[in-house]
């Protein structure tokens, strides 16, 4: 796996591999932010970038109720 994803696959893995690298929440992994943290950041702003995007991918995982799709990955951890 590069460090940016390539494809739909590569950013849920990133999602389930990829630490939150600083805040509240540091050293916890984006598919166990909680709802409200990423809530904050769709009223405030995502950070530019690989963690934006991420971050924003995740509240969109949520927002959809789609949290399943992450659970195969997950277990492989």
């Amino acid at each position: 796996m590069s460090d940016t994803p390539q494809g739909n696959s590569d950013i849920l893995l990133f999602l389930v591999n990829t630490k939150m690298p600083f805040g509240k929440y540091k050293d916890r992994l984006i598919c166990d932010l909680p709802v409200e943290y990423l809530e904050w950041f769709q009223r405030k702003g995502f950070p530019k970038g690989k963690l934006g995007m991420l971050l924003q991918t995740m509240y969109e995982i949520r927002l959809n109720g789609l949290e399943d799709l992450l659970n195969p990955l997950k277990n492989r951890r």
